[in-house]
């Protein structure tokens, strides 16, 4: 019964922390057209302390989504487009000699802001994915002997072109499972294509969206999502859907023997819990059930599972994997 109380209670903590994300809706609606899902995977993101890779062609609105997104939030914004010839000072920034004072001092780089859009991510050499990448996991860069936090909340999102592969490199798997989600982003329906050619169809320039959010509404719904209960027998469902991947022939799917090289890493079962809270939190519920959890399965797993030769030569995608054994492991 005090348990009970306890969810009640933080119920109603949850429905008026959560109204700040009404009003931001609100805000991206007027500025984008459909793409629903997509900016609820952002919003998982932010309140779970995550980051997104974004991928889809050009011209489906990556950039105004992250653009209006950050404003709406008031966060401090910055596009950086990766190309193969950027340096990680670029990114991060260097250090630079003030004769006068006869000292050097560091001039920070444009990653130093709440918000990246790292447009492109995969045109980027090595050295550049590797200074990215403690930003992403640290959240913090070092530049020369020095090493400096990086504003909060901290937020990469990340896009990148599925059909084009040159001059491109593809990201290191350490830097793919620092990504919360990797989110699919599909064209829109016929009526809302028409809806998007009609409201864009002049030539004025469309200006940053006002801000109707506050920074401590962010870290108020960040707590929130920590006391969002989950119960043992869902965490065991996380734990199974990922072993199962790592391992399908022990969880009886020996369909899948051949066709995965390697499953998730045990941060998918950390990232799918809190993204699970989140989502809870934006159905304004104080506990995770196993919906949230496939709600949100394909998107923290797409990018963790590598199929095999075998499988991508029939065709075979990570999204079919994730679907089987989602299929097959029990539901409590």
């Amino acid at each position: 019964m005090k348990h009970d109380a306890g969810l009640q209670e933080l119920t109603g903590e949850i429905r008026k922390a959560s109204a700040f994300l009404d009003k931001a809706s609100r805000l991206l609606s007027e500025r984008v057209i459909g793409q629903n899902r997509v900016l609820e995977r952002v919003y998982i993101a932010l309140l779970a302390n995550g980051h997104v890779l974004l991928e889809g062609v050009p011209g489906l609105a990556k950039t105004l989504i992250v653009r209006t997104f950050a404003s709406a939030m008031n966060l401090a914004y910055r596009r950086i487009q990766f190309t193969p010839d950027m340096l990680p000072a670029d990114l991060v920034g260097t250090m630079v000699y003030n004769p006068k004072e006869m000292e050097f001092y560091p001039r920070k780089g444009p990653v130093f802001a709440n918000i990246i859009l790292a447009d492109e991510i995969n045109r980027s050499p090595a050295k550049v994915q590797s200074a990215l990448l403690e930003a992403m996991q640290e959240r913090q860069v070092t530049i020369g002997d020095r090493s400096f936090p990086l504003p909060g909340p901290f937020m990469v999102l990340a896009t990148q072109n599925p059909v084009e592969h040159e001059g491109t490199y593809l990201l290191p798997e350490a830097q793919l499972d620092r990504f919360m989600m990797k989110v699919i982003v599909e064209y829109p329906s016929y009526d809302e294509e028409l809806g998007i050619m009609e409201r864009s169809a002049t030539t004025g320039f469309l200006s940053d969206a006002a801000p109707v959010v506050e920074k401590g509404e962010i870290e108020n719904a960040r707590v929130l999502i920590d006391r969002v209960y989950a119960d043992t027998r869902v965490k065991r469902y996380i734990v199974d859907l990922v072993t199962t991947s790592r391992n399908p022939l022990s969880a009886g799917l020996q369909s899948l023997e051949e066709m995965i090289e390697y499953g998730a890493s045990p941060r998918a079962s950390i990232f799918l819990l809190l993204a699970a809270k989140a989502h809870a939190f934006l159905r304004q519920r104080a506990y995770i059930t196993p919906e949230d959890v496939k709600e949100v399965a394909l998107d923290v797993l797409r990018h963790r599972i590598r199929p095999t030769y075998e499988a991508e030569a029939d065709n075979v995608k990570p999204e079919d994997c994730i679907r089987e054994i989602l299929a097959h492991v029990k539901v409590p």
